[in-house]
């Protein structure tokens, strides 16, 4: 019963941090109830495909970008955009990112925010493509080092972030799998920063590139036979 109440409280905090996202970007004129949007937004982020692309992957982002918020022009619209960010979701589908950047076209529209800030929320979830924010692009380094944070975790939190990722790529072959995820741990790593705020670069850098080289070193060992 306690994990149920907790996971129920969960939510109803979730809820309550859509709803302060929403109307902080959509502004005085108000417009629908935001509960459901989120209760559509929160029933994608628990479809049965995701393992590592969860409800727990969205609240470490919103906290992260929280947490960021000082260094953002507009906090609320990169909340908006972390909600929406792997709002779409198919592992086996390249184009993830268009598709959740359209479905916040649609849904913020409908849910009465400026058609500035829509589109806003659109380009910063596009970037989550590259994770490469411009220089003075303040809102993009936000989202993306708050959605890279997880790169940073201690080592057993990262053991089970790749072991999710691995879950999550069930139907790639092994072979396949090791060296399609060796092509993005080199992509990262090939980035001048992983993280671009100040707060990120400090604290975030080193532990993540630490953390991307010792994957990268694992999967350049040849696996060994089955047995």
């Amino acid at each position: 019963m306690a994990d149920t109440d907790d996971a129920d409280s969960a939510l109803r905090d979730l809820r309550a941090r859509f709803a302060r996202a929403l109307e902080g970007a959509r502004g005085p004129g108000g417009g629908p109830d935001p509960a459901p949007y989120a209760d559509a937004l929160l029933a994608r982020w628990a479809e049965p495909q995701r393992r590592y692309h969860t409800v727990a992957h969205l609240t470490a982002v919103l906290d992260h970008v929280d947490a960021l918020a000082g260094h953002a022009d507009d906090p609320d619209v990169v909340r908006l955009a972390a909600w929406f960010h792997d709002a779409v979701y198919l592992p086996d589908r390249s184009e993830n990112e268009e598709r959740s950047a359209r479905l916040a076209e649609r849904a913020l529209t409908e849910a009465g925010v400026p058609e500035a800030k829509v589109a806003e929320v659109a380009r910063l979830v596009r970037l989550t493509v590259t994770h490469d924010p411009a220089d003075d692009d303040r809102d993009g380094q936000v989202l993306c080092d708050a959605d890279l944070a997880v790169l940073a975790s201690p080592p057993s939190a990262y053991a089970a972030y790749t072991v999710a990722v691995r879950e999550e790529y069930h139907f790639v072959p092994v072979d396949a799998f090791r060296e399609g995820r060796a092509s993005v741990l080199r992509q990262l790593l090939g980035l001048p920063r992983l993280f671009r705020t100040p707060y990120g670069a400090e604290h975030w850098e080193a532990t993540a590139r630490h953390n991307l080289r010792g994957e990268l070193d694992m999967l350049s060992t040849p696996a060994p036979p089955p047995a």
